[in-house]
């Protein structure tokens, strides 16, 4: 690994990958990290830039704000889970009058969610810490669990290598309601007993398996909502280090952000061509736009029996799902009932910085793209818009992982392709030197010989110059047959090498994704044990400038 990146110091990280090196990671996410100019009209300011910092601190401080209130909601919510004390502390600083809040949030996964979930978390408590230090005021990290989105089909599988380590997935049975309505409306049933028992049954025994488990089953047990499930368990992971896990869909905490609701039905439509235009924006900076709204849609959802319904306007005719109501209709029912709605993706980060004073929002690549589009809804409904900094990105290793890359001298990314041609390569540079000579002389004389053999024969007979040349073609064939066959003896002689291989891109790409968008959280608590949030605290770098290969 050290010919090809990179050594940092000692400790859990053992590479930094640029991101120009990755497949995946958007162009986005290098421009903020390494060209903040290209996209400075895109955002509030540099994550990176202490005057930025320090220019939206001075605004939140300057802008009206009921402190209490908000922090009397979310100690409640604290209080009801019985979330650690440090958390509990770290929510009644938000009463305080130069409290900052550093934001991220996710979905409500299963067990957690994938490792970009705790990585979310890491950063944020990372930055709140830093600006603690840096700018002497009350920082606390926030992460905001998404109950109100219905997406089950996003939240209900775990993915994790089993005990061969071959790629598995454990996923959550429907229950009623599933699809339709919030998440945090759903409840588990007797099945999530089962889908607990066979996330056990799959992990490979460690340590720390029973105690995993246990924990996971306090959590994600029948009766409860996969939303609260998701809440308690990071409290379990991360309150003790201070995240305060937030409940948005806690009626109280609708309440307090009720206005936003009021504003986006005051013009309606109005939020959804502001996000056109910076699309346009974006795309003429050379970036793809995250979303681009169509013209009839109000960035509401209105929640029902039914489920989580759209609300629509289009010449005046306003509808949530296919009825039609009126206007005002609506109005009043937001201004009576804010609980009855939610935000979509692009109004729900006006919520959550409604109710906290965010100074910054943690985000991952698609989230930065959001972000980037929403400028103009924070000057529409006088919000002070927050600072953006990407979350960390990182991929676990372990020892096995490290050697055979040491050995082989491969970068890493070079693994997420799912066919065997990096492994045919390896192959081949295990052979013997006078092996690829031999094919490489062959390959020459070929080509030497075939300009002769088609002159000398078309001397004699021109119509014969293209049999020669199919000649010299059937001979390279049955040639690279023979070298193929060769490969496929390597194989089976090297079956070590296969295995490592194999083993090494299940774990770094498993089934092609990058680690950190799959595997679970689960699965590396269970190898690495429960401190591994607070050792990622402590030792990943705070800058996410890179994607780092760490080795827990």
């Amino acid at each position: 690994m050290v010919s090809h990146s990179e050594t940092l110091t000692p400790g859990l990280v053992r590479e930094a990958v640029a991101y120009d090196r990755l497949a995946w990671m958007r162009p986005l996410v290098q421009a903020v990290t390494h060209r903040f100019d290209t996209v400075a009209r895109l955002f509030a300011g540099a994550p990176a830039d202490p005057e930025a910092w320090r220019a939206v601190i001075g605004r939140l401080a300057a802008a009206p704000r009921d402190r209490d209130a908000a922090a009397t909601v979310i100690q409640a919510q604290l209080a009801r889970r019985n979330a650690p004390t440090a958390a509990q502390g770290a929510a009644a600083d938000l009463a305080l009058p130069d409290a900052i809040a550093i934001v991220t949030g996710q979905q409500a996964g299963l067990f957690g969610g994938p490792l970009y979930t705790l990585l979310k978390a890491v950063t944020t408590i990372q930055i709140a810490r830093r600006a603690r230090e840096q700018y002497g005021v009350p920082a606390v990290p926030v992460f905001w669990v998404d109950g109100d989105d219905h997406d089950w089909e996003e939240i209900r599988t775990s993915h994790l290598l089993d005990r061969q380590g071959a790629p598995q997935a454990i996923a959550a049975m429907d229950v009623p309601g599933a699809g339709r309505l919030p998440v945090n409306a759903l409840r588990f049933d007797a099945s999530i007993e089962a889908t607990v028992d066979a996330l056990a049954a799959a992990l490979q025994p460690t340590e720390f398996t029973a105690d995993l488990v246990a924990r996971l089953k306090a959590r994600f047990r029948p009766g409860q909502s996969p939303a609260a499930a998701c809440a308690g368990w990071l409290d379990d992971l991360l309150g003790p280090e201070g995240l305060v896990v937030f409940e948005p869909w806690d009626p109280a905490a609708k309440r307090l952000a009720g206005g936003v609701f009021v504003r986006e039905l005051a013009e309606p439509c109005a939020s959804a061509r502001a996000v056109q235009d910076a699309a346009q924006l974006m795309e003429s900076l050379g970036h793809a736009p995250q979303i681009v709204p169509a013209d009839d849609v109000v960035c509401l959802f209105r929640i029902t029996e039914d489920g989580r319904l759209p609300v629509r306007c289009r010449e005046g005719r306003v509808t949530v799902g296919d009825e039609e109501t009126s206007l005002d209709a609506l109005r009043r029912e937001v201004e009576e009932h804010p609980e009855r709605f939610s935000p979509n993706v692009l109004l729900r980060p006006l919520v959550q910085d409604t109710i906290f004073p965010t100074a910054c929002y943690v985000a991952g690549p698609a989230e930065l793209a959001y972000h980037a589009q929403l400028g103009r809804l924070y000057d529409l409904f006088g919000i002070v818009r927050p600072l953006v900094a990407p979350r960390a990105s990182a991929t676990l290793l372990d020892g096995a992982a490290v050697r055979f890359l040491e050995r082989t001298g491969l970068p890493f990314e070079e693994l997420q392709a799912q066919d065997d041609t990096v492994l045919n390569r390896l192959l081949a540079d295990s052979l013997p030197p006078t092996v690829e000579s031999t094919f490489g002389e062959i390959e020459t004389w070929l080509a030497g010989i075939a300009p002769k053999l088609t002159e000398a024969s078309a001397a004699v007979d021109p119509t014969l110059a293209g049999a020669a040349e199919t000649t010299v073609t059937r001979m390279r064939e049955t040639v690279q047959v023979l070298q193929g066959k060769i490969l496929q003896a390597a194989k089976k002689k090297d079956e070590t090498l296969r295995r490592q291989f194999t083993r090494t891109r299940a774990l770094l790409f498993p089934d092609g994704h990058p680690q950190e968008r799959r595997l679970n959280i689960a699965f590396f608590l269970n190898r690495y044990g429960p401190d591994l949030g607070s050792r990622l605290i402590d030792s990943l770098p705070v800058d996410a400038s890179a994607h780092y290969l760490l080795l827990p």
